[in-house]
């Protein structure tokens, strides 16, 4: 077995932990459940209901290893090979870009989307314009008669393995399905926002408002080096802890998805999830 294939069926593996995290049963039936070809968007309008290990694959390419397409087209042929009875995958695919989010990263957004990707990690967003232009990288320009919701989108059109991958006959298809969620109620891409710096804090609210945020993820480690108490390890500094507080706060308030990394073991699990985390990270390369 290659390391690939080892990592991707570690991401597919039943954890021990993966119980604990689920906070309440989702209501309803599971068709009425069902409505995303990205099942991760169903977990996420779900109440009550923290996402579990096994729910998404958070496929790191800036700091796993290096940003190749080529790579990311191989962890989800490995996905592919793992979906439910409705035929939809078992974890949905999101991919941490290395570009931060002062820099241009257009090219990768369109790369790594076309081949199938149903999610984005945008490292290092500073403000508004910032998360606003991750998004609008995401989106196809608006069509004649459609709803018009701001950012606008850039993305140019040419999904090459993207229709397959998620089910769909056509590029036709897929562009109907391709915008993101929440922005379109209907969409199936996740724009996924980190905040790691002491710059992303001062401006979390207008960051977490941005309409089109799926989610925030907090890089705590980042986060207390930019703060100027270093890195987590082995617990994060009261700087960094009380950084946290103010996102996951900001959280809240906006009904954003909050996630951050939990390494330390079931009390720190409990704790982010009765304060309010969605999803955690719980295992991390480095």
């Amino acid at each position: 077995m290659t390391m690939r294939k080892r990592a991707i069926k570690g991401l597919l593996s039943a954890v021990a932990i993966a119980s604990t995290l689920t906070l309440v049963s989702q209501s309803g039936t599971a068709a009425e459940m069902a409505k995303h070809i990205n099942p991760m968007v169903d977990k996420l309008i779900a109440p009550g209901v923290l996402l579990t290990p096994t729910d998404w694959a958070f496929l790191d390419y800036e700091h796993g290893k290096p940003f190749s397409v080529a790579d990311i087209r191989a962890d989800l042929a490995e996905l592919d090979k793992h979906r439910a009875a409705d035929g939809r995958l078992m974890s949905t695919p999101i991919v941490r870009l290395p570009a931060d989010g002062d820099e241009q990263s257009r090219w990768m957004v369109k790369q790594v989307l076309d081949s199938g990707a149903m999610g984005i990690v945008f490292g290092h967003v500073e403000s508004r314009a910032e998360a606003e232009r991750a998004i609008a990288n995401m989106r196809y320009p608006t069509q004649k008669g459609a709803v018009v919701r701001k950012p606008e989108g850039k993305r140019g059109f040419g999904p090459t393995l993207a229709p397959k991958f998620w089910g769909l006959a056509n590029g036709r298809e897929y562009f109907a399905q391709a915008d993101v969620w929440p922005l379109n109620p209907d969409g199936n891409l996740l724009p996924i926002i980190m905040i790691e710096t002491a710059e992303g804090v001062k401006h979390i609210d207008e960051i977490t408002s941005t309409p089109g945020v799926a989610a925030i993820l907090i890089g705590p480690s980042d986060l207390g080096v930019s703060l100027g108490v270093g890195p987590l390890y082995p617990k994060n500094a009261p700087e960094t802890e009380a950084a946290i507080q103010t996102i996951v706060n900001s959280c809240k308030k906006y009904k954003v998805a909050c996630i951050t990394l939990a390494s330390t073991g079931q009390e720190e699990i409990k704790m982010r999830s009765d304060q309010g985390f969605k999803a955690l990270i719980v295992k991390i390369g480095y």
